[in-house]
Parts: structure tokens; C-alpha cells; sequence
């Protein structure tokens, strides 16, 4: 069974976490993509809000209720990937760029569930953590963040310019401290456990449910 299969399989099992009248933070990404189907074919009544541009349109294409994020002050759940995700239930998201907005909405929802395939589990923490800095006095904050290097990609949908940090991952809630309080850094990629209740992680044919302890 293949990653993309695994990524099927992963996002087919939270849609049963899913009930009508819910209203619904949908994340972004490659696993999010066979997420949007099999939300829409449920026919269910609910509400939707979208951390991307481009699952707004994939979203509002299949049917679904598409809300902007005014009209919603908290969710009932939200579904989203990770592109690591450690034993103790920390996170790495942001490979799409995406993670201010999905931090935002995991935040606000009362369940947030993670789903991914079998490469996704690591036994820590490695690579680099993606950021949103804010362009005003970007060169000062590179100095102060020594570590980032700024991608070649375009700016978030809120303007913000995209990089990823590169250092030690040892410490993830002491990294997560110096990165959300150097000024100039919108948010960065790192998830806390206390945000995440449910892990759903397929390998082969089989569906694995973590509940996050925080």
C-alpha cells in the first residue's frame, strides 16, 4: 500500500469524527486532498473554513459550505496533516506554508485531529521548522533568528514572507518559546501536544488512533 493510498485511508477514518451541524476547520496539504471528497459525500450539514486559498476552492467545488473565518469564533472540530509528528505529540507543520492560518484554526477548535501515513511518525524531531515573518524589518529580524533562510516561494495569503529555521530540535517547547517571542515572526511550524486530541496515522491497510494525553 502506497503513501498515497495510506493518505486516503488516513483522512477516510476522520470523516467519521465528523456530524451534522458541525462546523469544520479544513487544514491544507497533499493528505487534506482525499479529505475534501469524502467530506462532501456524506451530505452532511455543516459549516467549513478553509486555511488556504486553494482548499476554499477545492472545498466550495465539491459542494461543500465554505464560510469566511469572520463568520466563526471556534469549531466543533478541525482536521488537518502534519508533516512530523513525535511521540510525545509535537508537530511539524508548514511544508505548504500554511501553518499560521492552521495554528489558528487548530487553536479554535475543540478537537483537533491530525492525519497522516506511515512516513510521517519520527522518533524526533529533525530537518527544519517553517515560519511566517513579517516583511516590515526583515533584515532585522534574519539577524535576531540566525538559522532562517527565507524560501523561494510566494508570500503567504496574509503577506507574510515564508522561511524555515534551521537549528536544534531538541527542545521543541523552548524553540517554540524563542520563535513566537522574537519580534518579526508571524508564527512558526511548531505544534504543542496540548493542541492536538486525536493522531490518525495509516500503515498498509490499518488505521492507527493515538488520543494526545496533554
Amino acid at each position: 500500500m502506497g503513501s498515497e493510498d495510506e493518505k486516503r485511508a488516513a483522512a477516510h477514518a476522520s470523516v467519521d469524527f465528523v456530524e451534522n451541524g458541525m462546523t469544520v476547520g479544513l487544514g491544507t496539504g497533499s493528505t487534506v486532498a482525499y479529505l475534501l471528497p469524502a467530506l462532501a459525500a456524506r451530505a452532511l450539514d455543516i459549516r467549513c473554513v478553509a486555511t488556504s486559498p486553494r482548499t476554499a476552492d477545492a472545498a466550495t467545488a465539491l459542494g461543500l459550505r465554505v464560510l469566511d473565518f469572520d463568520a466563526v469564533d471556534r469549531f466543533d472540530i478541525a482536521i488537518d496533516g502534519a508533516d512530523q509528528i513525535a511521540p510525545d505529540g509535537w508537530l511539524i507543520k508548514g511544508g505548504g506554508a500554511a501553518h499560521t492560518r492552521e495554528k489558528i484554526v487548530a487553536n479554535a477548535a475543540d478537537r483537533f485531529v491530525v492525519i497522516a501515513d506511515s512516513s510521517k511518525p519520527v522518533a524526533a524531531l529533525h530537518g527544519s521548522v517553517p515560519v511566517e515573518l513579517m516583511a516590515y524589518g526583515l533584515a532585522a529580524t534574519l539577524r535576531e533568528l540566525s538559522g532562517v533562510v527565507l524560501r523561494d516561494v510566494p508570500r503567504s495569503p496574509d503577506g507574510g514572507v515564508i522561511g524555515d529555521f534551521h537549528g536544534d530540535l531538541s527542545d521543541p517547547a523552548a524553540l517554540a518559546a524563542r520563535l513566537s517571542g522574537a519580534p518579526g515572526v508571524v508564527d512558526h511550524g511548531l505544534f504543542a501536544p496540548s493542541m492536538v486530541h486525536d493522531v490518525l496515522i495509516a500503515r498498509g491497510t490499518e488505521v492507527e488512533h493515538r488520543v494526545i494525553e496533554s
